[in-house]
């Protein structure tokens, strides 16, 4: 029987990982994909403390370099539900495995909603990114379209026009969804152009990204429009039903927990993307690794 076992390989889970096998806890980290989370898509990262600029698949290979340095154990399995059996909890994968622990961190993080089209994987981590406030820097002086009309996509627009040449922002409905004082924002902003009722067509095979396919809904009209990045900002989606026996969901299905990283479920805990926050960067991630792993420390002390 583990002391921990973490479910996701993501900064959160890590950094969980990290912390618990400094308390002489013995870990199992179980991801059903590959190490690093989100910020493996991350072209650069010049916004986490340490490092003036870095990739973000390098900076998920110190997380991953520094889990496994400290002696946590490792496993690719796709978990499936977690038992509560009071002292010890229970958690299944689709191999048919049952691993017992006396805590589990949930760290399993959200995956931003994709386009879904063909060649879309070519330009992921290079010319195609989710997070402005990560990227946008990048993309000075240059042009871009943002894909949505939300408002993480409104504010995401809203930061990329304070430096880019040009933002168009590609929505498929006749109408944006985003709060009107964004719109109002993002409307004074003469670099800025909103393309409605339209939604990208396909994606070209050739790298870097240099156009994008648009198609108007209303009468199919396909153009290209010449870009050099493309923000896609449709939402994400947490992936936390096997966990809905011992942790409550809200609405969208992230964990219903707050900073302190408690589920409803002793010794159950929450860390990252996959519980509710307001900011979701690889900073609150982490922040939120060591928060879940000294309550999960704590529980298992007392008991």
């Amino acid at each position: 029987m583990y002391d921990i076992i973490i479910i996701g390989a993501g900064p959160a889970g890590l950094t969980a990982a990290i912390y618990a096998r400094r308390a002489n806890k013995t870990v199992l980290i179980l991801e059903k994909g590959a190490f690093g989370g989100q910020i493996t898509f991350s072209p650069k990262v010049e916004n986490y403390p340490g490092f003036d600029s870095l990739s973000g698949s390098e900076l998920a290979d110190h997380f991953v370099g520094q889990a496994l340095g400290q002696g946590a154990d490792v496993e690719i399995e796709t978990v499936t539900g977690i038992k509560d059996c009071g002292d010890h909890k229970v958690v299944t994968t689709e191999d048919g495995n049952a691993y017992e622990a006396k805590a589990v961190i949930i760290a399993a993080g959200a995956k931003h909603r994709h386009l879904g089209l063909p060649n879309e994987e070519l330009h992921l981590g290079e010319s195609i990114s989710f997070c402005a406030v990560c990227d946008g820097a990048f993309y000075k002086n240059k042009t871009v379209a943002l894909v949505g009309g939300g408002n993480s996509a409104l504010q995401e627009a809203i930061l990329l026009s304070e430096g880019c040449k040009k933002v168009y922002v590609v929505q498929n409905l006749d109408f944006l969804t985003g709060e009107v004082r964004l719109q109002d924002t993002l409307a004074k902003r003469l670099n800025v152009e909103v393309l409605l009722g339209t939604v990208v067509e396909a994606l070209p095979a050739e790298t870097p990204l240099s156009k994008v396919t648009l198609r108007r809904v209303a009468d199919h009209h396909v153009y290209d429009l010449e870009v050099n990045g493309l923000f896609v900002a449709i939402g994400l989606q947490p992936e936390n039903e096997a966990f809905a026996d011992v942790a409550e969901l809200d609405e969208r299905g992230y964990v219903a927990s707050g900073e302190d990283c408690h589920t409803g479920t002793p010794g159950v805990f929450v860390a990252g993307d996959c519980r509710q926050k307001t900011v979701r960067q690889v900073t609150t991630a982490t922040g939120d690794g060591a928060v879940a792993a000294i309550a999960a420390c704590q529980y298992i002390d007392s008991l």
